[in-house]
């Protein structure tokens, strides 16, 4: 296991690459948030923490993590106490993979730490300025098309289905 909990972590092959310089990457706390906010779809009532962690088979820490970065931006809502836990803040078909994404780590698409609009490079590489920016294009069009409903009901968008 990672030291996320994911013990379906891919091997790696080859030297590293700087983490914000190759493709777009799904952390295991991305991976995590998403789950634990799709285990709230459809619950009208605060759902504990651990009832959470158990419906999706990930560790209680990474779940308070999630959690914490989804009640920051105000995608899920606490409440404290014997009946407490977590709701989704608003309705699950409003809010997108993209939203999940960008609260728990930013940007949907960096590269070597920039945002593809602020990049600029000369000569015979000058057309992947262009190739960056149709990257967050397909990944916007996909991730902000995909709502926690969609990930409920398996009924995915045609962008996906594609």
């Amino acid at each position: 296991t990672d030291q996320y909990g994911d013990r379906r972590r891919p091997q790696r092959v080859g030297h590293q690459h700087d983490a914000g310089a190759s493709g777009m990457r799904l952390t295991g706390r991305i991976v995590f948030a998403i789950r634990a906010a799709a285990e709230l779809v459809g619950k009208q009532d605060y759902v504990p923490l651990d009832l959470i962690a158990e419906g999706q088979d990930m560790p209680r820490d990474y779940v308070r993590s999630a959690m914490s970065d989804l009640r920051r931006a105000g995608i899920v809502s606490t409440r404290r106490g014997r009946v407490g836990g977590y709701r989704l803040a608003r309705p699950a078909d409003e809010i997108t993979l993209a939203d999940i994404i960008r609260a728990v780590d930013g940007p949907l698409t960096v590269v070597q730490g920039e945002r593809p609009d602020n990049l600029e490079y000369a000569g015979a590489a000058a057309g992947l300025e262009d190739v960056w920016l149709a990257v967050r294009r397909a990944e916007r069009r996909i991730l902000e098309s995909v709502t926690l409903q969609h990930l409920s009901t398996g009924k995915l968008p045609k962008e996906v289905r594609g």
